[in-house]
């Protein structure tokens, strides 16, 4: 199994994976590679398993394209293809060049398929399924310039890169734009959302671009779009000392603060979930200053508010991430 990550994180996906009780073989920039099985939304830091993958060595662009060419010919007898497939080439972009090596190889493989499949070389494309779960395409892995990793199969964690909006008031529009894919769902007209530390509004923006209103807690000003949107009520308030008026609550709680993350879970997920003020969740939880292996077997262990008040909870080091989890979930139906 090779599974890939934010570059810069491959330690901590490597601990988290030994952890599990994984052994790892060997690993390079945003890619660790094991010979375990599939771990699926188990692991925090990884954003695609590929399964079982071929290496692949050659000197040349053409022996490199050749040799891909055939393993995805080969792999094909049998299958029909009728619909968009994911045709998916990665690399770390740290390498100086390997972008424009593996473009090369990319086009000269695509040039092969498209003379002995044409039909299905025009059903492929260039993006993975939105998000979590099996997929099966071409996914191919450059570790170096001479060597990659080729697949049919893998799993797709879930973190993608985002399209920026220019009225979005701070980078961190892009962060739950990117958690709803993981959650698999998203804030709905006329839902209700309490955005916990929302200056200067990113998230409070991205819910009431899509008709929701809310409740945005922050004594800092809200800047860009979030600023005088008419479906964002900002209160200059504490977000810590806040809570919904007896038998009220909100469809979704956002939660996104520069604050000790076990401060965050005692004293807003912890009450937050078991008094069932919220339906749907998604809290950032910084890292910076604590050791995200061990903050990860805290957010799983029994006596966890995500374990004890929680469902389809996934706690996921995204693409737009820095040292920070963003946890998702559904609170639990008795709980509300």
């Amino acid at each position: 199994m090779l599974l890939t990550c934010q570059a810069g994180f491959e330690s901590l996906l490597e601990r988290e994976l030994t952890a599990a009780g994984a052994a790892v073989l060997e690993k390079g920039p945003g890619w660790v590679r094991t010979g375990e099985a599939a771990f699926r939304e188990s692991l925090a830091f990884a954003h695609l398993e590929l399964k079982s993958p071929m290496e692949v060595r050659g000197e040349s662009v053409n022996a490199l394209a050749q040799r891909i060419a055939d393993f995805l010919l080969a792999s094909l007898k049998g299958e029909r293809i009728e619909a968009a497939w994911p045709n998916l080439w990665l690399g770390p972009a740290e390498l100086v060049g390997l972008g424009r090596r593996m473009g090369s190889v990319q086009d000269a493989c695509g040039e092969i398929l498209r003379k002995r499949l044409s039909r299905v070389a025009k059903l492929a494309v260039p993006d993975l399924p939105r998000g979590a779960g099996a997929a099966r395409g071409l996914f191919v892995f450059f570790a170096d310039f001479g060597r990659a990793w080729v697949t049919r199969d893998a799993w797709v964690h879930g973190p993608r890169r985002m399209a920026d909006d220019d009225l979005a008031p701070s980078r961190s529009y892009l962060k739950v734009e990117e958690a709803y894919v993981v959650l698999g769902r998203e804030p709905a007209p006329n839902e209700t959302v309490c955005d916990l530390g929302a200056a200067p509004g990113g998230w409070s923006y991205s819910a009431a671009k899509r008709g929701a209103r809310v409740v945005a807690m922050d004594n800092g000003p809200l800047k860009g779009g979030a600023l005088d949107h008419p479906q964002i009520e900002h209160r200059r308030e504490d977000a810590f000392r806040f809570a919904p008026a007896a038998g009220a609550s909100f469809d979704w709680l956002f939660c996104d603060m520069v604050e000790e993350p076990h401060h965050v879970l005692q004293h807003i997920v912890d009450p937050w979930l078991a008094r069932g003020w919220c339906r749907h969740f998604v809290v950032n939880l910084k890292f910076g200053r604590v050791d995200p292996v061990a903050l990860l077997a805290e957010l799983r262990a029994p006596e966890s508010p995500l374990v004890r008040h929680a469902a389809n909870v996934r706690i996921v080091h995204l693409y737009h991430d820095r040292e920070e989890f963003t946890v998702v979930g559904d609170v639990m139906v008795e709980n509300r």
